[in-house]
């Protein structure tokens, strides 16, 4: 049995506190503040389809929040959808704007404070799910609260009309059939959130991937400079350190290390050319970033098994000795986090 609230009957000087009440009523508590002049209008029309509750909303612009507050005072675990019939809105939730415009779901958890604006006049369906229904864990649902999905976005090109029919049918179902609808739903919503978590996790891993690479380049333009470090890079990118160090975990190697390893490299391949003016071994260490000569020895050794002066010499005398290090010698790159 549908039920439905309305201000058209209210007197002018009551409606905005009965527009308050009905909505709190039927969705959760919630302040409503009306913008604009002149009397305010709003109707409210619900109905269940087993445990799901589906709410029709058609009101002049306002704005609603939800507040600690009212949340401590009545808790009800809900995640509510909303799929915008007319007009636009604007959802804060989670630290996330969503721009909400005619034809997009968005998703918000009435557990945690959220704010709605409706600028003009609007209609919407909202869709309050039980959360002890959905067998989603809670950081899942945190990656849809606050965002919008349109009709171009994946399962949302299914579940948005599935949705504003069902708005616009649920007081026509019998029980039995309502029920298995309203499972339909929660499925439907479950795999809505596996696709945005699994999506949220493919850009977190392609950012990670681009950092990765803009880190090795500014590596490779600065090795030369002494000063190189990961707290330098840090500040170039504009990066905490620990963010940069995380980054690196799948790498097989820290961010010191790396360092460490290109200057060996590079040190390796300049003290290997035959022909012309050789350089010291202590100014191919000072080109490539190395101010300590008795370190950098040590680590030269450490990789290439010999000395940087019998590396030299053996390559000048045209003697194939051991390769230049490759990613198994990383590993034994001696005190590089301190570089």
């Amino acid at each position: 049995m549908s039920l439905l609230l309305t201000t058209a009957s209210v007197p002018d000087r009551d409606k905005v506190a009965y527009w308050n009440d009905a909505v709190s009523r039927t969705l959760v508590p919630m302040t409503v503040v009306p913008q604009g002049d002149g009397p305010f209008e709003g109707r409210i029309e619900t109905d269940r389809l087993g445990y799901l509750q589906v709410s029709t909303m058609e009101a002049d612009a306002n704005r609603i929040s939800r507040t600690p507050t009212l949340i401590a005072r009545s808790p009800a675990g809900f995640v509510a959808i909303g799929v915008q019939v007319s007009g636009t809105a604007t959802l804060l939730q989670d630290g996330r704007r969503a721009e909400v415009s005619e034809g997009d779901l968005v998703v918000y958890d009435t557990t945690r404070p959220y704010f709605l604006d409706y600028p003009q006049r609007f209609s919407t369906h909202v869709f309050q799910l039980p959360r002890r229904v959905l067998g989603v864990p809670e950081a899942d649902i945190r990656q849809v609260t606050g965002t919008t999905i349109g009709t171009g976005d994946g399962l949302g090109s299914m579940l948005v009309p599935f949705l504003a029919a069902l708005a616009t049918s649920a007081h026509a179902y019998s029980p039995a059939v309502a029920t298995r609808l309203a499972g339909n739903v929660v499925d439907l919503f479950s795999t809505l959130v596996a696709e945005r978590t699994n999506q949220v996790a493919l850009e977190a891993d392609n950012a990670r991937a681009h950092l990765v690479l803009r880190v090795r380049g500014h590596i490779n333009e600065n090795l030369g400079d002494p000063g190189l470090s990961p707290e330098s890079i840090a500040r170039a990118l504009r990066i905490s350190v620990r963010y940069l160090h995380r980054v690196f975990e799948g790498e097989g190697i820290t961010v010191g290390r790396l360092i460490q390893y290109r200057r060996l490299e590079e040190c390796g391949r300049e003290l290997a050319r035959r022909g012309g003016t050789v350089p010291t071994v202590s100014v191919v260490a000072q080109r490539w970033g190395f101010v300590n000569p008795a370190h950098f020895s040590r680590a030269f050794r450490a990789v290439y098994g010999m000395s940087p002066r019998e590396w030299r010499g053996l390559r000048a005398a045209g003697v194939e000795g051991r390769p230049a290090p490759d990613s198994s010698a990383r590993a034994r790159v001696p005190g590089a986090d301190q570089w």
